[in-house]
């Protein structure tokens, strides 16, 4: 690992927020199993429109989320978790506390 944290909390911690960003898009109805379904004979389709159009909008940012935390637990495993993807230095513990699936240092990352 690229930096001192201990590897089990930060296991842990991911774990947990992996496993409730897919009972989220579980809850929406984007899990494994598809996409919502809607009631075609609803009488106001725009609102349904609409309401399709946001859940689209929350499941594809969960979906991000999910990748990003996949990919740091990848790193965990590969033992190249902490490390800065950018600049290759150790991000600090405590920015990685903050944003566990962080992929760039301070430094690197307020350049974008």
């Amino acid at each position: 690992m690229a930096n001192d944290a201990p590897s089990v909390d930060v296991r842990v911690a991911l774990e947990a927020e992996r496993d409730q960003l897919r009972s989220q898009l579980d809850e929406l109805g984007f899990g494994e199993e598809g996409g919502l379904t809607y009631d075609t004979n609803f009488a106001d389709t725009s609102q349904v429109t609409a309401e399709r159009g946001e859940a689209e909008v929350v499941a594809t940012t969960l979906r991000e989320t999910l990748s990003e935390i996949e990919a740091a637990l990848t790193k965990l495993e590969a033992g190249t978790y902490g490390a800065c993807a950018t600049c290759g230095s150790v991000i600090d513990p405590l920015r990685l506390e903050a944003m566990p699936a962080a992929t760039q240092c301070i430094a690197c990352a307020s350049k974008r």
